[in-house]
C-alpha cells in the first residue's frame, strides 16, 4: 500500500517535471529560429501594398531593372531670408561629396525655387538595392554629409528618407515594445495577485510563449513565404502577452479555488484544467479563426498579420495550458504567499462589485439594455468626426526631418511635386507611352529612364502636391490612358492602399462574422445567445471607432485615419471580445444545466466570472495601449481603438448589456436548444464549472 502511494506521489511530481523538461528541449530547438525572425522582417512597400495593385507591380518590376530598386532622396537647402552665394557653394560641395562617396544613378542637378529661398537636389542611387539596412545606411550617410552652417537648413526628404525614418520607428517595436509590454503586464499582475512571487510565473511563461511564437513565425516565413513586417511582429508580441495573461488569470483563479477543495496541488490543477480548459480552448480557437480570416485580404500587411496573430495566440495557449500548470504544481501552495489558500478553508466573504452590477441589471433589464444601446449608439456617432485618409507625411507622431523637408518643398515649389510618379511600360511602347504621359493634364515633366527585362521606367513629375486631390486625379488619368502599363510611386501606393482596404472590408468582415457565429453556435448549442454576443462586439467596435473620432483630431492632433484601421480593429475586437463572451455565456449555460432559473443563472455567471474577466480585460487593454506610445500614427490609432473597445466590452457590454439581455429573454436565450424548453428538458450531464 505504501509502495503504491509512493508511485502515485512520484507520478504526480514526475509529470510536471516531464512537461518542464519537454519545454526546455523545445526552447533549445526553437532558439536559433526565434533569433532569425528579425532577419526576415521587412518594411518595404511591397510588404504592405495590395498584391494585385499597379503600384505593387511597379515595385516588383523595378527590382528587375538594371541596378535593381532605386533609392530616391531629395536634399533641401533652405534659408528663410533667401539663399546666399555661400549657401549655394556649400550645397554644391556637399552634393559633390555625396556623389563621390556613393554610386548615383544620375548627376544631381539643383532646382532653385522661384522665391530664392530653397534649392532642391533630387538624389537617386541603385547602390542599396532592396536591402533595407543598406538603404538606411545610405540615407544616414547623406544626412551626415549634408548639414547647414549659420542659419542654413539642410534636410533630406523623399521616399527613401521617409522609409528610413519609418524603419527607425519599426525598430522600436522590438526591444522597447517588448520591455514596455512586460512592465505594464507586471504592474497589473502585482496589483491583481498581491503576491511577491505569483505575478512573476505567468509573466515568465508568457515571455517563453513569445519566444516560441517568434520561432514559429520564422518557420511560417520560410515554409510559406508569410509576410513578416514590423507591425505584424509587434502585434504578435502584444497578443502573446495579452491573451496569454488572460488565460493565466482564468487558470490561476480556478486553481486557487480548487486548492481549497483538494489537498494536493496536482489534483487541484487537474480539476482546474478540467473546469476552465474547455472554455479557454474554445475562446482561443475563436480568436485564431477570426485572425485567420485575414488571409482573405488582398492587402499584404493584413494578410500576413493573420497567420502571425494566430501563431501568437496558439503559442500563448500552449504555454498557459502546459508549462504554467507544471510550474505552479512544482512550486506548490507557497507560490500564493502571503494569501495562501489552505485546504478546507473558505474564501473571505466580500461584497462583490459585479454582484451589485448584476443585481441592477436584473431588476430592470430592458431599461438597462436600452440605456446601454443608446450610449453605444451615441459614441458610434463619433465615427462621423474621423479625419480623412492619413497622408504619408502625417503618419509620424513626432515629425522627422524627412517630413519637414517635404513640407518645405511643398511651400517653395507650389508649381510641382517633389514626389515622383513611377510608370513601367513595355519597352516596345516606351516612346508612345512617353508622349501620352506628357500630354496628360497635371503632368509637368516625364523622363524615360532604365530599360530591362522588356520594361522601361518613366519618371513623372506632377504639378500638384503629393496625395492631393489634383495629384490623385492625375494618377487615375494616367492609368486610364495607359492600358498595359503600370502606374506606381508613393502617392499611387497610398491610393491603392485605400482602394484595397475598402475591398478587404467588404470581403473579410462577413467572413469573420460568419466564422465566429458558427463557432459560438456549436459551442453554446444555441442561435440566440451567439447572435447577442456577435451583435454586442459589433456595437463595441462602432463605439470604439466613434471614441477615436472624438479624440484623434481634437485631442491628439492627427490629420488623418489609417485606411486599415477599420478592418484590423474590427477583426481584433470581434475575436477578442467574443473571447470574454464565451467565458460568461459558458458559465451561464452551466448554471442553467444545474437547474438555475435564467435570471439566477445570468447573475451567478456574472458574479463568479466578473472579477476574472475584468482583470483580463484590463491586462489586454493595457497591452494594446502600449502601441499608443509608438511613433507612428497608424499604430497609435489601432492601439487606442482596441484598448477602448476592450474596456467598453469588459465593463459595459459583458457586465450590463449581455447580462440584461439574458435576463430579459429568459430561456429563449438558448433557443432552439434543449435549454430553451421546459426545465426538465434541459437536463444534461453537468460539466465542471468555469471560474
Amino acid at each position: 500500500m505504501g509502495a503504491a502511494r509512493t508511485r502515485v506521489t512520484e507520478g504526480r511530481r514526475g509529470l510536471p517535471l516531464l512537461v518542464l523538461g519537454l519545454w526546455v528541449v523545445l526552447l533549445a530547438v526553437a532558439g536559433p529560429f526565434a533569433a532569425r525572425l528579425a532577419d526576415v522582417q521587412h518594411n518595404r512597400a511591397t510588404d504592405y501594398l495590395p498584391a494585385s495593385a499597379d503600384s505593387t507591380q511597379v515595385a516588383k518590376l523595378q527590382d528587375r531593372l538594371p541596378g535593381g530598386e532605386s533609392t530616391e532622396l531629395v536634399l533641401v537647402y533652405h534659408r528663410a531670408g533667401g539663399l546666399t552665394a555661400a549657401d549655394r557653394t556649400t550645397a554644391g560641395r556637399q552634393v559633390a561629396t555625396i556623389a563621390h562617396r556613393h554610386t548615383l544613378s544620375t548627376a544631381p542637378r539643383g532646382i532653385p525655387s522661384a522665391d530664392g529661398t530653397t534649392l532642391m537636389y533630387p538624389v537617386s542611387s541603385n547602390e542599396p538595392g532592396t536591402d533595407e539596412k543598406r538603404r538606411d545606411a545610405f540615407v544616414d550617410d547623406v544626412r551626415q554629409v549634408a548639414h547647414g552652417p549659420g542659419g542654413l537648413t539642410v534636410e533630406a526628404g523623399g521616399p527613401a528618407a521617409l522609409a528610413t525614418d519609418a524603419s527607425g520607428v519599426y525598430a522600436s517595436l522590438g526591444g522597447p515594445l517588448l520591455y514596455t509590454t512586460v512592465a505594464v503586464v507586471a504592474i497589473l499582475l502585482i496589483l491583481i495577485y498581491r503576491s511577491p512571487l505569483l505575478w512573476l510565473v505567468p509573466l515568465v511563461v508568457a515571455g517563453i510563449g513569445d519566444f516560441l511564437a517568434r520561432a514559429a513565425a520564422y518557420g511560417l516565413n520560410q515554409a510559406f513565404g508569410t509576410t513578416v513586417s514590423g507591425q505584424s511582429a509587434g502585434i504578435m508580441t502584444i497578443l502573446v502577452f495579452g491573451a496569454g495573461t488572460d488565460y493565466a488569470l482564468l487558470l490561476v483563479s480556478r486553481y486557487r479555488e480548487e486548492l481549497r477543495r483538494h489537498e494536493r496541488p496536482y489534483d487541484a490543477m487537474r480539476a482546474a484544467l478540467r473546469g476552465c480548459g474547455p472554455a479557454v480552448l474554445a475562446s482561443s480557437g475563436t480568436v485564431a479563426a477570426g485572425l485567420l480570416c485575414l488571409l482573405a485580404a488582398d492587402l499584404n500587411s493584413s494578410r500576413g498579420m493573420g497567420p502571425l496573430g494566430t501563431v501568437g495566440v496558439l503559442c500563448a495557449l500552449a504555454a498557459m495550458l502546459t508549462l504554467l500548470p507544471a510550474v505552479l504544481v512544482l512550486l506548490g501552495r507557497r507560490v500564493f504567499w502571503p494569501l495562501v489558500p489552505a485546504h478546507g478553508s473558505t474564501p473571505t466573504a466580500r461584497r462583490s462589485l459585479f454582484a451589485a452590477m448584476g443585481s441592477s441589471a436584473g431588476r430592470r433589464p430592458l431599461t438597462v439594455l436600452a440605456s446601454g444601446a443608446v450610449l453605444l449608439g451615441a459614441l458610434a456617432l463619433g465615427v462621423l468626426n474621423l479625419p480623412g485618409s492619413l497622408k504619408q507625411l502625417d503618419a509620424f507622431v513626432d515629425r522627422p526631418d524627412s517630413v519637414t523637408a517635404m513640407e518645405t518643398v511643398a511651400r517653395a515649389y507650389p508649381e510641382r511635386s517633389a514626389q515622383p510618379i513611377e510608370i513601367l511600360t513595355p519597352a516596345g511602347r516606351a516612346d508612345t507611352t512617353l508622349a501620352a504621359v506628357k500630354g496628360t493634364r497635371g503632368v509637368v515633366s516625364a523622363v524615360a529612364g532604365r530599360t530591362g527585362d522588356r520594361w522601361t521606367e518613366i519618371t513623372v513629375t506632377a504639378s500638384a502636391p503629393p496625395q492631393s486631390a489634383a495629384e490623385t486625379a492625375t494618377i487615375k488619368a494616367l492609368r486610364h490612358r495607359l492600358p498595359g502599363s503600370y502606374v506606381g510611386g508613393p502617392s499611387a501606393q497610398q491610393l491603392d492602399l485605400e482602394d484595397t482596404d475598402a475591398r478587404d472590408r467588404l470581403v473579410v468582415v462577413p467572413i469573420v462574422l460568419l466564422s465566429v457565429l458558427l463557432i459560438l453556435i456549436v459551442l453554446l448549442r444555441s442561435l440566440v445567445a451567439p447572435l447577442i454576443l456577435v451583435a454586442a462586439v459589433v456595437a463595441v467596435w462602432g463605439a470604439a471607432l466613434g471614441v477615436g473620432g472624438l479624440v484623434f483630431g481634437p485631442l491628439f492632433g492627427f490629420h488623418g485615419t489609417d485606411p486599415g484601421l477599420g478592418l484590423l480593429s474590427f477583426v481584433f475586437l470581434v475575436a477578442l471580445g467574443v473571447d470574454y463572451g464565451i467565458f460568461l455565456m459558458h458559465r451561464m449555460r452551466e448554471e442553467s444545466l444545474r437547474g438555475a432559473e435564467p435570471a439566477a443563472a445570468a447573475l451567478t455567471a456574472l458574479r463568479t466570472t466578473g472579477g476574472v474577466i475584468a482583470s483580463a480585460g484590463l491586462v489586454l487593454a493595457a497591452t494594446f495601449a502600449v502601441l499608443t506610445n509608438m511613433g507612428l500614427v497608424p499604430l497609435v490609432e489601432l492601439g487606442f481603438v482596441i484598448a477602448v473597445g476592450v474596456l467598453l466590452d469588459t465593463f459595459l457590454v459583458r457586465t450590463y448589456l449581455v447580462t440584461s439581455a439574458s435576463v430579459a429573454l429568459g430561456r429563449r436565450v438558448w433557443w432552439p436548444g434543449r435549454l430553451s424548453k421546459a426545465p426538465s428538458a434541459g437536463r444534461e450531464r453537468v460539466p465542471e464549472p468555469v471560474a
